[in-house]
């Protein structure tokens, strides 16, 4: 197979694979404001989690450019939060005002994030087909938690299972789309990557510590949201250790 179409294909699965993330609400369809309020702190330990991996693997390569970037990321979502926030009347679908903002930013976020994961797929395939498949196979997994992130700030909104599957999909579609690219051009694309890193971690850790964490103190107490944010943690952790064993 052509390099270059092995490339896309491989970057694309990555994509697909965030859209299983919203799969355990085709069951769990009811949740009390209590139970939205615990979506919401497991959503943040799932963001923060990945916010402190984006962070050690742009520390690896270039801790200035991760720095400016975690800088850039904060500037960025806050500068558009204010300007988004205007709207009053802004809607996705069905829902509006507050909940809407919060949605367009969750997958905004996720959005930019798999646009630096876009571009480690490409840079690590043209390291070597070995290192390119482990990469794009740890993505691929990797991708199910953050979908599921995204799934527990939009279905408690309004959207439906599909509707948050497609969404999540979406916002991984930077990935294949940066992926060839990346490949081709490596030399131009690497110096960036600590850059795209910081970015997307800056952007999470605003949103987790903004909006996230405040609503779910709303309906429940802060020891049951602090334990629900640390075990999601442990859990994305452990995930990516079971990962490196494979």
């Amino acid at each position: 197979m052509d390099p270059v179409l092995f490339v896309a294909l491989a970057a694309l699965i990555t994509a697909l694979a965030t859209g299983l993330g919203a799969l355990p609400f085709a069951v769990w369809r009811t949740m009390t404001p209590r139970t939205v309020s615990v979506c919401n702190g497991i959503a943040a330990g799932l963001m923060l989690a990945a916010s402190f991996s984006l962070l050690q693997e742009g520390n690896a390569q270039s801790p200035s450019y991760t720095i400016l970037g975690l800088v850039g990321g904060l500037l960025f979502i806050a500068i558009s939060h204010r300007i988004i926030s205007r709207h009053k009347e802004f809607h996705i679908g069905a829902v509006q005002g507050a909940n809407a903002i919060k949605m367009l930013m969750i997958v905004g976020i996720m959005t930019l994030h798999s646009a630096a994961e876009g571009v480690g797929v490409g840079v690590a395939f043209a390291g070597g087909d070995n290192l390119g498949e482990f990469i794009t196979a740890a993505i691929a997994v990797h991708n199910i938690p953050e979908g599921l992130a995204i799934a527990l700030v939009l279905v408690p909104r309004g959207a439906t299972v599909w509707q948050a599957a497609g969404w999540s999909v979406f916002s991984s579609l930077p990935q294949p789309i940066l992926a060839v690219p990346a490949f081709l051009f490596v030399t131009v694309f690497a110096p960036f990557l600590p850059v795209g890193l910081g970015l997307a971690a800056g952007a999470m850790i605003w949103m987790t510590m903004s909006e996230l964490i405040p609503e779910a103190l709303e309906d429940a107490t802060s020891p049951m949201i602090a334990s629900a944010v640390t075990m999601s943690i442990a859990g994305m952790l452990v995930f990516e250790l079971m990962l490196r064993a494979m």
